[in-house]
């Protein structure tokens, strides 16, 4: 919390969140996209409106479809790339269902043109519908193959001036390793960009961690499914992990 914020006044005023498309699904039930996790999803982001926060998401779709999977079943990189796109497509518009339900005026906006269910992604309608208190969701990536929607969040957050890049995993932050498969693997409080990138961290990639550092935009990684855990990141709270310069 800044010397100047008041308790319940957020710290950081326009936000850009980043779902990968496993947040969406039920393994045990093997689902997808399960209706229950994504209203969760939508009442947590529902908190964050309520705090008088611009919220912009960008999510993934590997629930769905995965670049990497197709090419390793016969589908080429940038065929498969293009199919893992509309599957963010698929998500984004699953998610803004769950919030129109609860009242949360929200915009789809694509980077592949398909004006039938989407806007197309225009940086300045962007702004003005965040201004407006929409809710924004990018789908499909940069629209380019070769690009992952980690790096499609590095990009929109720089676009349209997110004050921080906010990753809502499982996990409450960036280990030193995989803390399922070592236990021993330490946690971060902090981390600076090039230590990230330096150690190959596997939370975002180095293309994303780039694209932050060049424009100053800090990242947060926590646990997006811990109750009001963005409430407390909002206020400056420590948080999950911190990648600053």
């Amino acid at each position: 919390m800044t010397p100047k914020q008041k308790p319940n006044e957020p710290r950081y005023k326009r936000i850009l969140l980043k779902l990968s498309g496993e947040a969406f699904q039920n393994r045990e039930k093997g689902e997808s996209l399960d209706p229950d996790v994504l209203n969760s999803i939508a009442l947590q982001l529902k908190k964050v409106c309520d705090m008088d926060t611009q919220v912009a998401v960008v999510v993934g779709g590997g629930n769905i479809f995965r670049g990497l999977t197709g090419e390793n079943s016969g589908v080429d990189r940038t065929t498969g790339d293009y199919m893992g796109m509309l599957a963010t497509v698929i998500n984004s518009l699953a998610l803004q269902a769950s919030l129109e339900k609860i009242g949360i005026a929200t915009r789809v906006m694509t980077a592949i043109s398909m004006p039938a269910v989407a806007e197309p992604l225009i940086r300045r309608r962007a702004m003005r519908h965040l201004e407006k208190g929409r809710v924004v969701i990018f789908g499909a990536g940069t629209g380019n193959p070769y690009f992952t929607t980690d790096s499609a969040a590095a990009l929109r957050a720089s676009e349209i001036g997110a004050d921080v890049l906010i990753k809502g995993t499982k996990v409450d932050g960036i280990y030193s390793k995989d803390p399922v498969k070592h236990p021993d693997a330490t946690r971060y409080d902090k981390i600076s960009y090039q230590e990230a990138i330096q150690q190959q961290l596997k939370i975002m990639d180095a293309a994303a961690f780039s694209l932050c550092m060049d424009n100053r935009i800090p990242i947060i990684v926590f646990n997006f499914f811990k109750p009001d855990e963005i409430v407390r990141v909002l206020r400056g709270e420590p948080v999950g992990t911190l990648v600053h310069e």
